[in-house]
């Protein structure tokens, strides 16, 4: 019989079904296993620390995606304070996507670019595969924003994926990559 999502109990049955797929979205998000890992066991403690809350929503799998989201999103804010503290100038950059013969690989590489409340927007959208509405209400902004902000990442990924979709047989990989 299955524990009341409410309690302890139920709270270490959601985390076991519900872990693979935070990790997962936490990876497209970070694009790092490592920070991945990071941000999906920080989700996890958060919504241990607000169980009876969390639990008892009506889909406490949408919540936990709200939770990792934010979570990552305050992360990369406090980081670029930090970086910002720290330096005036800019790195290296990320290296070229397209010396990277693996079309993932470069997808990661280019997703990589976006600043980080357009990244989760895209990945949200086309990967996890939310509506508009959903998106713009994980994110507290407006659906307009949503689309606006997809439509310019996507183009900036297509830009940036440039000749990738020479090395598949789909003629429209971003499109098929991002949503599978």
């Amino acid at each position: 019989m299955p524990s009341p999502l409410g309690s302890d109990a139920g709270f270490e049955e959601f985390a076991r079904s519900a872990q693979t797929r935070l990790y997962r979205t936490a990876y497209l998000l970070c694009g790092d296993a490592e920070t991945a890992r990071d941000l999906t066991q920080t989700t996890l403690a958060k919504l241990f620390q607000h169980w009876r809350r969390a639990g008892s929503a009506e889909h406490p799998h949408a919540y936990a995606k709200t939770v990792l989201t934010r979570t990552f999103l305050a992360e990369r804010r406090r980081r670029l304070r930090d970086l910002l503290a720290f330096t005036k100038t800019g790195g290296l950059g990320p290296a070229r996507a397209t010396e990277q013969p693996d079309l993932r690989v470069t997808l990661l590489a280019a997703l990589a670019e976006l600043p980080p409340r357009a990244r989760a927007m895209v990945v949200l959208r086309y990967w996890e595969d939310l509506s508009v509405e959903t998106v713009a209400s994980l994110l507290r902004c407006s659906e307009a924003t949503v689309k606006s902000q997809c439509s310019r990442s996507l183009a900036r990924l297509r830009d940036r994926l440039g000749e990738a979709h020479l090395y598949t047989a789909d003629p429209h990989p971003l499109h098929h990559t991002i949503g599978s």
